[in-house]
């Protein structure tokens, strides 16, 4: 990851999709991911506790995130690319776990996640499927527009 002005939190969601993609596509444990990841010699300037919400509180509950996310994909889950699934998958656990966090920042955070790593049009299917999962998720957040 290339060192720019991000926040921590904004790092922490970013190094947790990292973590998430490399335990879908290694198959590693998540105690070897994590300590992969925690090397990295940006990963002092994140925040840590995110990071480690984010990544145990999906791998925890990959099963249950997916089954709210597949109703709104338009193509089979298998067709996600590995990087749009994660950010998907860290989205949907902060929106249903993370009630403190509102619900325009998550989507926005894992909108420019997904320009960093994702594919040139990614970000525009993700905002698609977590504004819709929002409106789901959240449908009493009284700041909720729909665009």
């Amino acid at each position: 990851m290339k060192p720019k002005n991000r926040t921590p939190r904004r790092r922490a969601r970013e190094f947790a999709v990292q973590a998430l993609y490399q335990a879908a596509l290694n198959q590693l444990p998540d105690t070897e991911v994590t300590k992969n990841i925690r090397e990295n010699e940006y990963f002092a300037k994140a925040d840590n506790e995110l990071f480690t919400a984010i990544f145990f509180g999906v791998q925890a509950k990959r099963r249950e995130l997916m089954q709210i996310i597949r109703p709104l994909l338009d193509r089979d889950e298998k067709d996600l690319s590995p990087i749009e699934c994660a950010v998907l998958l860290a989205a949907a656990f902060e929106l249903r776990d993370m009630p403190e966090t509102p619900y325009p920042v998550i989507i926005n955070e894992a909108i420019e996640v997904t320009k960093t790593f994702g594919g040139i049009d990614g970000h525009k299917f993700v905002n698609g499927i977590l504004d819709k999962l929002a409106a789901e998720l959240r449908p009493n957040d009284p700041k909720r527009t729909y665009s």
